[in-house]
């Protein structure tokens, strides 16, 4: 018995542990109340299944525990608030898992109690890596620029939320005349917007405000904070994307740890006066990267994005296309069902 009894206790402690690191980034990372409530009432069933074995304490020896002086230089660092869960998420159902066989040793109703537990684990578990997706890289579809200057029918906040209830999955605040606080203040309404949606708001040229917003990422131009020092000031705390015109720049956005690139500009914008490249460097660039996440940008509308869509490009970021249309709603949801048709 005190060989089991040690082993239960442990992952007894273990899996709580995890419970209540999975329950906090729920609740102080996400504020997503109904998720954090989930994981505390599935610590808290864990804990009754757990009282009706026999005093597992009475058996801890952690003294004598080979076991704790053994560690992993993977288990030293974390980059990331979603490195964080992931791990707490594999730590609780791998632990769940020994409980539920050893304890069928001792407890049959226990095993059985536990296996119930672990499956509602991995549920949670899932659902709690997804909302934490936007602090990790991924492949946009449609990012929609915003500026409140080309919001020639709508509010601009009316705009956004549009696009977010339409499907878009990155908002990018672009606001190149605005002070620090109405900045920031801008900033943290599309976060609020956004919370508990699959999009993510990245904010234009400042690092320092999308943290203090608590946006998903910082979209960096050619001339503006190096990726490199970014990085440094940021850590992984923050996606950071930034504008690419050719492969040389890609390259060293890449190198210097770039999470993604803007690709372009594919045709002539209003916004900027660089000429296009066309869809010939989005073309070079999937081939010679093909797995960086990107969005090609710059003049693609709902009408040019085939051409688009065929260069490669696996998301776009579009301003004018949206913001100064009448119904944006209607043009989000063209370029998404775009991306589907091609995808079949």
């Amino acid at each position: 018995m005190p060989p089991i009894a040690r082993t239960l206790d442990a992952n007894a402690n273990r899996a709580r542990e995890a419970m209540r690191v999975m329950e906090d980034a729920a609740r102080f990372c996400l504020d997503d109340s109904k998720l954090a409530r989930d994981l505390k009432n599935l610590r808290h069933d864990f804990a009754a299944a757990v009282r009706s074995l026999p005093d597992l304490p009475a058996h801890r020896d952690t003294p004598g525990d080979v076991g704790t002086s053994m560690t992993t230089a993977a288990e030293r660092t974390r980059a990331t608030v979603a490195d964080v869960a992931i791990a707490a998420g594999k730590r609780l159902t791998e632990a769940l898992r020994s409980c539920e066989e050893f304890g069928k040793l001792i407890s049959p109703d226990f095993a059985a109690a536990v296996k119930q537990l672990r499956y509602r684990a991995y549920t949670l578990e899932q659902r709690l890596v997804e909302k934490l997706a936007p602090f990790a890289a991924r492949q946009w579809q449609l990012c929609v620029l915003i500026t409140a200057s080309m919001c020639e029918h709508h509010d601009w906040l009316d705009v956004a939320r549009a696009c977010i209830d339409a499907g878009a999955d990155c908002i990018q605040l672009r606001e190149k005349d605005l002070d620090d606080g109405d900045l920031l203040d801008r900033a943290s309404q599309l976060v609020d917007l956004a919370k508990n949606t699959n999009t993510s708001v990245v904010l234009n040229d400042r690092a320092d405000l999308a943290l203090l917003a608590g946006c998903a990422g910082v979209h960096l131009g050619q001339h503006d904070l190096p990726v490199a020092t970014a990085r440094k000031l940021v850590g992984r705390q923050l996606l950071i994307g930034t504008s690419t015109h050719n492969l040389t720049e890609a390259r060293r956005a890449i190198r210097d740890g770039v999470d993604y690139c803007g690709v372009g500009a594919i045709f002539a914008t209003a916004t900027k006066q660089r000429r296009p490249a066309g869809c010939e460097y989005l073309r070079k660039f999937v081939d010679k990267f093909p797995d960086m996440p990107h969005l090609a940008i710059g003049g693609v509308t709902p009408d040019s994005l085939p051409e688009v869509i065929a260069a490669g490009a696996r998301g776009v970021a579009v301003s004018s296309a949206v913001c100064a249309a009448t119904n944006p709603t209607r043009v989000v949801r063209r370029i998404i069902n775009q991306f589907k048709k091609a995808h079949r």
